[in-house]
């Protein structure tokens, strides 16, 4: 597995620059998906990859999932955001309230030029046909799940305990990272970029200033 190259810019930047010069893939919008374990560092991922885009909206699939169906989305992700998206129409969809336990009132999600689909199983099989990248975070998951638990503390002690297995199952039946476009090592800087296995050679990132 070949590292991508980095240099000037920098791996923020560049990876912009290649998801920019991707082919639209759900009607005007590039849809990509940042996916990986729980406590991998997506989220903070996304909102740096969100920036380097100018500023690209993101949707957090823990705004979708609910306490009883925790990767049961697929159908309010098609309804609520896919389907206004493909027509190039602003998605409306409700976020779940996690401490009240029900779904707020709907909140827009415009039909910009690339859109991030942030959480567990962003990558899933139903998803990655109107994905223009699937960029997965390389953090096993017992390191992972060791920062979730830490970062969360003792209070939600007794949701990881349902979780794990829960993830685990998941990713058995529906793998994502095989499917990756490009692999995310987070760093204390600058994150890692490597090429996935599942980088689509007919679409090769951009040459430097492209």
């Amino acid at each position: 597995m070949r590292q991508v190259p980095l240099g000037s810019p920098g791996p923020l930047p560049r990876l912009a620059a290649e998801v920019r010069a991707a082919r639209p893939s759900l009607g005007p919008v590039r849809l990509v998906a940042v996916d990986g374990h729980a406590g991998s560092g997506k989220t903070t991922f996304a909102g740096r990859l969100a920036e380097a885009l100018g500023g690209a909206p993101v949707l957090h699939l823990d705004d979708l999932a609910t306490h009883e169906e925790p990767f049961a989305w697929t159908v309010r992700l098609r309804e609520q955001v896919l389907a206004p998206l493909s027509r190039g129409e602003e998605a409306h969809y409700r976020p779940y309230d996690w401490h009240r336990r029900a779904f707020g009132p709907p909140r827009p999600l415009p039909a910009a030029p690339v859109v991030l689909l942030e959480g567990v199983g962003a990558g899933r099989r139903a998803v990655r046909p109107v994905l223009a990248r699937l960029l997965w975070m390389e953090v096993d998951a017992g390191t992972a799940h060791g920062r979730g638990k830490e970062r969360d503390g003792a209070e939600q002690a007794a949701f990881w305990r349902g979780w794990v297995p829960a993830e685990r199952r998941h990713f058995t039946s529906d793998p994502s990272r095989p499917f990756a476009d490009t692999l995310v090592r987070p760093g204390t800087t600058e994150p890692a970029l490597l090429s996935g296995p599942g980088r689509d050679t007919a679409n090769p990132p951009p040459r430097d200033g492209g």
